[in-house]
């Protein structure tokens, strides 16, 4: 997925969730930030950020915070772009006659796809990787009881018979694994080790980041 207009600045700091303060174009701008979590090991005091600059000349905010250098590691931080991208990266891979849907109503919860086909459904929850801990990734950054529900959801469909998935799609590059982040929240761990044990598929992959553009790259091992 590619990026339009995109623009460098420095971090200067986050008021709340939804925007920050970047110093970029020789002004301070306030950019909206397209991540909720709390990304406090990436959105440092003067690191380096990119944005991307809207057209839209209505807009509240005339850039969206899409990227930070976290040292040597590019790591994009658009809460939207796992979902799209992971999108373009399933599509041309899937068999004549194959129908992808989007925000899939499964039980009590809507699941980001849905794969149909004459073998039956296949259900898939993506979730975006951005905490980097010595060259490995961990999910989530932050408790979500929406990621648990969501596994209890797939853990359910795996065990009526059909297809789930958790697909990671790690953010950065050249990390050597993904694991839950227990100390974060124990309680997403311990779901997603149930559900992998109930036939619900884990795998992760990393991505090739650029500050205008986000592939899906390769396959890195989930540590459970």
């Amino acid at each position: 997925m590619q990026y339009q207009a995109i623009v460098s600045g420095r971090f200067l700091r986050r008021p709340n969730r939804f925007i920050a303060q970047v110093e970029a174009e020789g002004d301070v701008r306030t950019v909206h930030v397209k991540n909720t979590g709390r990304c406090r090991e990436l959105l440092t005091p003067g690191v380096t950020v990119y944005l991307e600059k809207s057209g839209n000349p209505n807009r509240k905010t005339a850039y969206d915070l899409i990227a930070v250098q976290k040292g040597e590691l590019l790591v994009n931080m658009d809460a939207q772009a796992p979902n799209r991208v992971f999108a373009e990266w399933l599509e041309p891979r899937l068999p004549q006659g194959t129908v992808l849907r989007r925000e899939y109503v499964y039980g009590n919860s809507r699941l980001d796809f849905c794969v149909e086909s004459s073998r039956g459904l296949y259900l898939i929850e993506v979730k975006g990787v951005t905490l980097e801990e010595g060259g490995a990734a961990r999910f989530p950054d932050a408790p979500t009881e929406r990621g648990v529900k969501h596994l209890r959801e797939l853990q359910k469909a795996a065990e009526a018979g059909l297809g789930a998935a958790l697909f990671f799609v790690v953010q950065m590059e050249g990390m050597k694994s993904v694991a839950p982040n227990d100390g974060t929240h124990p309680a997403f761990g311990a779901a997603l080790r149930e559900a992998a044990a109930a036939g619900v598929r884990v795998c992760a992959y990393d991505c090739a980041v650029t500050p205008g553009s986000l592939e899906i790259r390769r396959e890195v091992p989930v540590l459970l």
